[in-house]
């Protein structure tokens, strides 16, 4: 285990920013703290980093104890990389300079070699002898995470490394720069608030809320199986109907008796709120469901639909994008969900 993280709070005067939270990182993963502005995401990267002290846990890297209260190892000591939000690259040196900027007590044959393998490895091939305003904010970024990873740190840290970058710049590099990452064998861990790049770049994600995680999973478990209301709200995209349970595994809804594979509640007669997700309802001609179209959103091979059933509840569906159906129409869908989750109903 490369980096454990024992149950740490950091604080601001008497208020805790980060209160008892833990996660371990393997050697060689990419994860995510995930959440929305001011759940304690980037106090924790920080407090990893050795920029925040700890008033409880502590932090441990490549077995060693490196913060706990009362003790912490200086940033410069900890041989992590850091990769900022806007960059932070030098304005008066040239991509090169930048990049070795960091490789002190190195050879020159040695500079020069991890400088040509960086400019190679990060797609800055021929731009060496540029300054960063003759970048585009995409080679910005690179040359940032270059210099980061120059000195072969233990642990690379990205602290919403894409933010400035428009929507398709956000999603090309992130899956680039898990790419680099894997292929040198790099730890990293990046603090977003955007599911879309902590699922591209993760092999595990920690979504927070409130200073705490409350679920570390795979993406892949975070999207089928949230074990919070809030995770299943914040990760992905769906719709709640109200459900009672009838069963250990069944429950009564306006679509009819639908069956889980997973418990859900364990009490007879108790509300519940089932999740759909927009690849649980399928179009269907002959499907038994009948709904409004409400709101419609083009997503290239795709269409998502917001639809409305005869009660007033709402179900989204994704639909070829060829099925092309106006708003106010009634289209046929069906349920086809290989296990559903659900929560205690909320008025």
């Amino acid at each position: 285990m490369l980096l454990t993280v024992d149950n740490i709070t950091c604080q601001y005067g008497d208020q805790p920013v980060v209160a008892g939270m833990g996660f371990q990182v393997q050697r060689g993963e990419i994860v995510s703290l995930l959440g929305p502005s001011g759940c304690g995401k980037t106090t924790a990267l920080r407090a990893i980093a050795g920029f925040e002290p700890l008033s409880a846990g502590h932090i441990e890297l490549d077995g060693h104890v490196v913060s706990e209260p009362g003790h912490s190892l200086a940033p410069e000591a900890r041989h992590i990389g850091m990769v900022f939000q806007d960059y932070a690259l030098f304005p008066h040196l040239t991509v090169a300079e930048n990049i070795a900027f960091g490789l002190r007590g190195v050879s020159p044959a040695d500079r020069r070699e991890t400088l040509h393998h960086m400019l190679d490895a990060t797609g800055l091939h021929g731009l060496g002898a540029r300054y960063p305003h003759e970048l585009s904010g995409g080679q910005a970024q690179r040359v940032a995470l270059a210099r980061a990873l120059a000195p072969k740190p233990l642990l690379l840290l990205m602290d919403e490394p894409f933010s400035n970058l428009d929507v398709e710049l956000r999603e090309r590099l992130s899956l680039e720069v898990r790419d680099i990452l894997k292929a040198e064998g790099i730890t990293g861990i990046l603090v977003t608030h955007d599911q879309h790049e902590a699922f591209a770049v993760s092999d595990k994600i920690g979504v927070m809320q409130g200073g705490k995680i409350l679920q570390w999973d795979t993406p892949y478990n975070l999207y089928h199986e949230p074990s919070h209301r809030f995770v299943a709200d914040f990760v992905g995209q769906g719709e709640f109907l109200l459900g009672e349970v009838i069963g250990a595994d069944s429950f009564q809804t306006e679509l009819g008796v639908l069956k889980t594979d997973k418990a859900c509640v364990d009490a007879i007669g108790r509300k519940v709120d089932v999740l759909f997700r927009p690849d649980d309802i399928i179009p269907d001609e002959s499907g038994d469901i009948l709904a409004k179209v409400v709101e419609k959103a083009f997503k290239g091979a795709e269409i998502l639909y917001t639809l409305q059933l005869s009660s007033g509840s709402k179900l989204l569906s994704l639909f070829p994008s060829h099925r092309n159906h106006a708003l106010g129409e009634q289209v046929r869908v069906r349920i086809d969900a290989q296990h559903l989750i659900c929560f205690p109903h909320q008025d």
